[in-house]
């Protein structure tokens, strides 16, 4: 029912939309990222799609595609509301609106009339735009860009048949009714964007966490998540006598158990750093995941037996240390500092001072110099 991208309902995977975005002529480029905060905006700055190229079956057919995605998306997540209720709201809103010409980016506008006074504003209806001072109306009707708006207007006209003087006439051309259609698509991806806010946050959190990750840890995640569900998922053909401590524990990752003999979840797995290997030579290259079981291995028996079999007696001083070579080099210069301090202890002279005290030569010496420089 759902794609691994989804998780069950969790987040939006509009990848294969967002490359369809991509491909639409006069759009801005975004990120997979930034299309998550933009994709129900269809006027600039996000979107530079022009009306005339929003006619286009490219265009009409990524609209729809976005439009069913977020519609089947809701009625997969909520399947006990009651959506066609909510879906025909929709649509009685977007009619409201288009009768009231209140459609943003759909607004037909009327053109001014030939005889208007001076100073009111001029409409050009091949570049559907609004002039307010007749001179700069009457530079524009020579631009290249206008005539090419007018020939394409005209190129329009042609196809459908329609002339705009007779639209009143006959009511709605074919133009029309297509703008109707493509506006009812955009209108229907706004009002169910806003009721999957939260979807779509979550779905932006999750996009920016995955981007942090190596493709090994993605992998590891997504196989993690099928294992949870395969370990929840009813098993049949068991008799009811069978108890729940018999169940086997399905543990593809061969995460560290929990107190209740359960794997402890993946991000605590990954948030102490358990896989990360700590190899120690002096416990035999025993292996120690993660760094507090390695820190807590030094005052273990384990390491002291080691250091004992080394011949090492003082094992406050190795830590940190895990190399027999390294153990074996630091321990022989502390034993030879030990007997340079013994040689240097025993060759001191003492003597006695005038007044019978014991003590070395040099302290001796220096005393009896005192003494005779308070004589004199």
């Amino acid at each position: 029912m759902f794609t691994g991208e989804e998780a069950f309902g969790r987040f939006f995977d509009l990848t294969t939309i967002h490359e369809e975005y991509l491909n639409l002529p006069g759009i801005k480029r975004l990120s997979y990222l930034q299309y998550l905060d933009a994709f129900d905006t269809f006027t600039p700055p996000f979107c530079n799609v022009k009306r005339a190229d929003k006619l286009t079956d490219h265009y009409f057919g990524y609209v729809r595609q976005l439009s069913d995605y977020l519609e089947s998306f809701m009625r997969r997540t909520r399947p006990l509301e009651n959506l066609d209720k909510l879906f025909a709201s929709f649509d009685e809103d977007f009619a409201k609106a288009w009768e009231d010409n209140d459609v943003k980016g759909w607004a037909l506008e009327i053109p001014a009339p030939s005889n208007a006074p001076a100073g009111d504003i001029i409409w050009c209806p091949d570049c559907e735009k609004e002039f307010k001072n007749e001179n700069v109306h009457k530079a524009h009707l020579t631009g290249k860009k206008h005539i090419r708006a007018a020939e394409a207007r005209k190129a329009r006209q042609a196809e459908t048949g329609e002339d705009e003087n007779d639209t009143a006439r006959k009511g709605p051309s074919t133009m029309r009714l297509k703008e109707r259609a493509i506006a009812d698509r955009e209108y229907r991806v706004k009002r169910l964007a806003a009721a999957m806010s939260q979807e779509r946050s979550d779905t932006r959190v999750n996009v920016e966490r995955r981007q942090g990750m190596t493709e090994r840890e993605r992998q590891m995640e997504l196989d993690a998540i099928f294992a949870e569900s395969s370990s929840t998922a009813p098993q049949g053909g068991d008799s009811d006598s069978e108890s729940d401590g018999d169940e086997k524990i399905y543990n593809p990752l061969k995460l560290p158990l929990a107190w209740d003999g359960k794997p402890i979840p993946f991000w605590l797995y990954k948030l102490h750093g358990l896989g990360v290997e700590f190899r120690c030579e002096i416990c035999g290259n025993y292996v120690y995941m993660g760094r507090r079981a390695f820190d807590k291995h030094f005052n273990e028996a384990r390491h002291i037996y080691g250091l004992k079999c080394l011949g090492i007696t003082n094992t406050t001083l190795f830590r940190e240390i895990t190399d027999i070579a390294d153990a074996e080099k630091l321990w022989d210069k502390i034993t030879r500092d030990k007997k340079k301090d013994k040689i240097n202890e025993g060759s001191v002279v003492q003597m006695e001072d005038g007044n019978g005290n014991v003590m070395p030569e040099k302290f001796a010496k220096s005393d009896m110099d005192i003494v005779l420089m308070r004589d004199q």
